[in-house]
C-alpha cells in the first residue's frame, strides 16, 4: 500500500454501481419532488415554533483548514488581510486550541460532537485492526453487497454496497434537525458515508475515489512496457497511425475472481497543425471526445465502467497532456464518483450531490481531491498542481454560495481544503535548505502561500458582504502549520529499545509489519498518533496484560521517548509524550494508541512508520515534496478563530463550536459535549 498524503490506496473499499441502485436513486429524488411542497408548507407551520427561542437567525462556520495563526497574525500586520484584520477589530480573534493527535480527522470530529477522540471513536486517519494488526481506515468501511444473483458465469449485485461510519457520537447538526432546524453541511471532514438528518450534507474527507482509494492518479506514457502499480498506476501508451491508445483502469471487476479492475479504452488522435499552429489532441473515452491542449487541465470527463449486464459505475476524472516529447504523456486524476450519478452515496438526501451537479456541472467528490501524491512522485510539477487545487476551491466556493442563499436560516458550514493542501506541498518554500527542495527550483514559488492567504482573506470579504447582522460568522481553522524536515520511525525505535522483535533476526520490515514476532513485541507505532501496547485481551497475539503491567509500560516507553534527540541534527525530535488514558475519557478510548507523541518543529512521523514498516534508522530526511506538516505537539500548532462578535471565553478549542451552535438555537447541549458556549446572547 502506498501513502497518498496521510493514506493511500488499499483502504479496503470496493464497490459496484448497479442498475438496481440507480433505479432506487432516481426513485428517491423522484419522490423527494413530489413531496417537497408538502415539506416546504410544513417548515412554515414548525418553523416560527423551532427558532422561537434562538438567539441568532444563522450561524455560518466558514472552515479554512490548516490556516495558520503566526502567519494569519505576520500578514495582518503587513496589511495583507484587510478582511481579517477587519474581523478581528470589529468582533474579535483568538487562537484555537487543536487536538491531540493534531490531525484533521480527529479536529473536525471534536467541531462537530463537541466531545473528544474518546467520546467520537476518530484518533487519525488510519488506525489498526487489533486482529491482524493491519492499519485500516479510521472513519469508513465500505463492503461489496451482501446479496448477488449468479446466473452461469454471471453475478449481478443486489444492492448497492454496504458503507459503514465509524465515528460516533451525534453531530450537532443532527440534534438540530431533531428540532427542525435547518443545516447545510459541505464538505466537513467525517462526514463519509452521509448521515441522515434533517438537512443538506456532501461528505469530505475519506470519501473514497471510484476504484476504491483514497486517490490513486493514472500517468501514461509511451515510454512504459507494462503497468506498474507501485504508488499510483502507470500505464503504458501504444502509438498508432493517427495518435496513442492504452486503456483507463476502473473499479474491481465483481466478476473478477482476482479483483482486476474493469478496463476502458482510451484513445488519443493528433491532428498536426498547419502553416505553424499547433498539434490539436483529441481524447476519447465512454463515447465522447474531448480536445485536449497540452500544459491545460480539461474539463470533468465523464467515464462509465461495465460488467455484466446491470453492473456498472460513473466516474470522472481530469486529464493533462505533461509532454508531447520525445515521449508522450498524460495524468489523470483519480477517477471521482460522478456526483450527477453516485455509485456511493456521497450525500443526504442523495439528491443533493445531484442537484449541484445540475447547478454547476460535475465537480470533485474525492476526500481528498488534490493529488499531493502526483507531485510527490513527480507526475505533475508544481504549477499544476496549483491548478488543480485552485479549480477545486472555485467548485467549493460555488457550493458554498448557493448554500448561504438557500438557506436563510439554521447553519451553513464548509470546510475548503486549498489552504490546507497548498501549505503541505509549498511550506518548504520557506526554506531553500529544506531537504525536500534539492533538486528543485522554488525560486518561483517563493509567494505561493502569501498568495494563498490573501485569497483566502478575499473570500472571507466576499463571505461578510452576503451575510446580515443577524447571522453569527466563523471563520476558523482546524490546525496550524510547521515545516516537516525529518521523519520519526517509531518502529524502529522501539526495536532498538526492546520493544519490537522481528522474526529470524532481520532488522527491517516492510508495511503491514511483515517481519514482526508478535508472541514477542510488547509495543508498535501505524499511523500519525502514537504507539500501541500489544495488550492482552485487545490485541489479537497481545503479549501485556492490562492493569499495572501495562501502567508501567506505558510510563517506561513515555519517558524514554519524552525529549527523544536527533544526533545527526543536534536537535529535540519529541518535545513530549502524553498518556491518552490520561487525557482522554469515553467508551471508545482502546481504540486510539495507548502514547500520543508530540513531534517537535521539523519532525513527524516518518512515511514508511505510517503502515507499519520498521527502517534500518530510526531518523531519516523527509525529501518528499510534502513538506509542510502540522502532526506535531499541538501547542506548536494551534488553529485561529475569527468571530463577528466579541468571544465570551478564553482559550477556546474546537470542541466549543457544537455546544455554541446549539445555544444560539436555545437548545441545551447534551451532558455528552465538553465544549463551552463561545459568545453571550
Amino acid at each position: 500500500m502506498m501513502i497518498l498524503g496521510y493514506i493511500g490506496p488499499g483502504a479496503g473499499f470496493v464497490f459496484t454501481g448497479t442498475f438496481l441502485a440507480l433505479l432506487a436513486a432516481l426513485f428517491s429524488g423522484a419522490v423527494s419532488l413530489m413531496i417537497w411542497p408538502v415539506r416546504a408548507v410544513r417548515r412554515l407551520f414548525t418553523g416560527a415554533r423551532a427558532y422561537k427561542d434562538a438567539k441568532v437567525k444563522r450561524i455560518v462556520y466558514l472552515g479554512l483548514d490548516g490556516l495558520d495563526p503566526k502567519l494569519c497574525e505576520r500578514y495582518m500586520a503587513e496589511g495583507k488581510l484587510p478582511n481579517l484584520k477587519k474581523l478581528a477589530d470589529q468582533g474579535d480573534y483568538s487562537r484555537l486550541r487543536t487536538t491531540f493527535p493534531c490531525l484533521s480527522p480527529v479536529a473536525w470530529s471534536c467541531f462537530a460532537t463537541g466531545g473528544n477522540p474518546a467520546k467520537h471513536n476518530i484518533f487519525g486517519f488510519l488506525s489498526r485492526n487489533p486482529k491482524t494488526y493491519a492499519p485500516e481506515l479510521s472513519s469508513s468501511r465500505v463492503r461489496p453487497p451482501s446479496r448477488v444473483l449468479t446466473i452461469g458465469k454471471l453475478k449481478i449485485p443486489l444492492g448497492r454496497p454496504e458503507v459503514e461510519m465509524k465515528r460516533k457520537s451525534v453531530p450537532f447538526w443532527k440534534l438540530l434537525g431533531d428540532h427542525e432546524i435547518h443545516s447545510t453541511i459541505l464538505r466537513v471532514p467525517i462526514t463519509f458515508p452521509p448521515e441522515e438528518f434533517k438537512g443538506h450534507v456532501l461528505s469530505a474527507m475519506c470519501t473514497p475515489d471510484l476504484r476504491g482509494t483514497q486517490g490513486s492518479f493514472s500517468f501514461y506514457s509511451t515510454a512504459f512496457d507494462a503497468v506498474d502499480k507501485s504508488n499510483g498506476l502507470r500505464i503504458p501508451l501504444r502509438k498508432t497511425a493517427s495518435g496513442f491508445e492504452g486503456e483507463v483502469h476502473g473499479p474491481p471487476d465483481p466478476e473478477s475472481p482476482t479483483g482486476e479492475s474493469i478496463k476502458i479504452p482510451m484513445t488519443i488522435r493528433v491532428r498536426k497543425g498547419r502553416r505553424g499552429s499547433p498539434d490539436r489532441y483529441e481524447l476519447r473515452v465512454s463515447g465522447e471526445t474531448h480536445t485536449l491542449a497540452p500544459g491545460k487541465y480539461s474539463a470533468w470527463l465523464p467515464m462509465r465502467f461495465s460488467s455484466g449486464m446491470l453492473a456498472s459505475a460513473k466516474g470522472i476524472a481530469r486529464v493533462l497532456i505533461t509532454a508531447t516529447e520525445p515521449d508522450f504523456e498524460l495524468y489523470m486524476t483519480p477517477i471521482n464518483i460522478d456526483p450527477a450519478s453516485p455509485a456511493l452515496p456521497i450525500s443526504y438526501p442523495e439528491s443533493y450531490a445531484i442537484y449541484l451537479s445540475k447547478l454547476m456541472g460535475s465537480y470533485a467528490t474525492l476526500g481528498l481531491a488534490e493529488d499531493t501524491w502526483a507531485l510527490n512522485e513527480g507526475v505533475i510539477d508544481e504549477r499544476a498542481f496549483l491548478e488543480q487545487a485552485y479549480l477545486n476551491h472555485e467548485e467549493r466556493e460555488t457550493m458554498f454560495f448557493n448554500a448561504i442563499e438557500k438557506t436563510p436560516r439554521g447553519v451553513v458550514a464548509c470546510v475548503f481544503d486549498a489552504s490546507d493542501r497548498v501549505q503541505h506541498m509549498f511550506y518548504r518554500c520557506f526554506n531553500p535548505e529544506h531537504p525536500a527542495n534539492k533538486g528543485r527550483d522554488v525560486e518561483p514559488y517563493k509567494q505561493v502561500i502569501e498568495k494563498l492567504y490573501q485569497k483566502m482573506d478575499d473570500l472571507v470579504g466576499r463571505t461578510i458582504s452576503k451575510l446580515g447582522k443577524d447571522t453569527l460568522l466563523f471563520v476558523l481553522s482546524d490546525h496550524g502549520f510547521e515545516t516537516f524536515q525529518r521523519g520519526v520511525n517509531l518502529n524502529s525505535w522501539l526495536r532498538d529499545n526492546g520493544y519490537l522483535v522481528l522474526k529470524d533476526g532481520a532488522t527491517e520490515s516492510g508495511e503491514f509489519f511483515e517481519t514482526v514476532d508478535w508472541t514477542k513485541t510488547r509495543a508498535y507505532s501505524v499511523g500519525l498518533g502514537g504507539v500501541y501496547l500489544n495488550r492482552v485481551g485487545r490485541e489479537s497475539k497481545g503479549v501485556v496484560k492490562r492493569g499495572k503491567e501495562a501502567k508501567a509500560l506505558r510510563k517506561e516507553i513515555a519517558d524514554k521517548l519524552s525529549g527523544l534527540r536527533d544526533e545527526e541534527r543536534d536537535a529535540i525530535a519529541i518535545r513530549k509524550v502524553e498518556l491518552s488514558a490520561k487525557l482522554y475519557r469515553g467508551p471508545y478510548l482502546d481504540g486510539g494508541p495507548d502514547l500520543l507523541i508530540g513531534y517537535n518543529r521539523g519532525y513527524r512521523a516518518s512515511w514508511s512508520a505510517v503502515t507499519g514498516g520498521v527502517s534500518r534508522d530510526v531518523f531519516e530526511d523527509n525529501d518528499k515534496a510534502w513538506g509542510g506538516d502540522h502532526c506535531i505537539d499541538p501547542e506548536l500548532v494551534p488553529g485561529v478563530l475569527f468571530c463577528n462578535r466579541k468571544l465570551a471565553i478564553e482559550n477556546p478549542g474546537l470542541e466549543d463550536m457544537a455546544p455554541t451552535a446549539l445555544s444560539m438555537f436555545g437548545l441545551k447541549p447534551p451532558r455528552h459535549m465538553e465544549g463551552r458556549v463561545l459568545v453571550g446572547a
